[in-house]
């Protein structure tokens, strides 16, 4: 499989939750500082301390996503890494609606990664995350969970729209969506047939698209276009 990532993006991002965690600690600090040492500056004090504090919490929830490890190209580059070269990913395109796509002889998979641990549910219709205490402790500063059944439709409509514009309508591309849970401790159940998700180590089993495969033309305009959003 060939792999294309934009690693300015991705530096960029890293970067920016590494100067918002230590700037809001800083800040933290300063206000401390005040209160202890310069008491007729107190006023300042309770800005600073929820300026800090907010700053900390964004670069918390940065580093959770750009910073942690595996990260989430990481954790799919390996589960998918025995597929050929005619199968391509492409992580963190830009002006796309999803990070990671995956292009493939008979089509186009967007990939929609969550990396929290947690107990995610499908019965009876309705997408559930199980809130537990540590969950709610985290929530402020871990990604949201979008459902899947609903999600995987508006993206599929949105890169239709999308490949329509800039490749023409008559070039007709498959795509589905999945989401895809990559941390080692999630559970995840469905009941009641199949859904848009699935754990990482079951990936590749979703990655069959129905029907012939692309057209050589096809495919080669559509790999362009993608490398031309991924590769800066």
């Amino acid at each position: 499989m060939k792999i294309y990532i934009d690693r300015q993006r991705l530096n960029a991002r890293a970067q920016a939750a590494h100067i918002a965690s230590i700037g809001g600690m800083v800040l933290l600090l300063i206000s401390v500082a005040i209160a202890m040492f310069v008491p007729k500056w107190s006023s300042f004090t309770s800005i600073l301390m929820v300026i800090g504090a907010a700053g900390a919490m964004v670069g918390i929830y940065l580093a959770n996503r750009w910073v942690r490890r595996p990260r989430p190209e990481e954790s799919l580059d390996k589960a998918l890494k025995a597929f050929d070269d005619n199968y391509r990913i492409f992580h963190y395109p830009s002006s796309l609606p999803c990070e990671h796509v995956l292009l493939t002889p008979s089509g186009m998979i967007a990939l929609e990664v969550v990396n929290l641990n947690g107990y995610f549910s499908y019965r009876n219709g309705r997408w559930k995350e199980a809130m537990t205490m540590g969950r709610a402790l985290r929530y402020l500063v871990e990604e949201r969970v979008s459902n899947p059944v609903v999600l995987a439709p508006s993206l599929v409509k949105e890169l239709h729209d999308r490949l329509d514009r800039e490749l023409g309508a008559e070039t007709v591309v498959p795509i589905k969506a999945l989401t895809v849970f990559t941390h080692p401790a999630v559970e995840l159940e469905v009941e009641g047939g199949p859904i848009p998700a699935v754990k990482v180590d079951k990936l590749r089993k979703q990655i069959a698209m129905p029907g012939s495969r692309l057209a050589p033309d096809a495919y080669d305009r559509l790999c362009s276009y993608l490398e031309k959003l991924t590769v800066s």
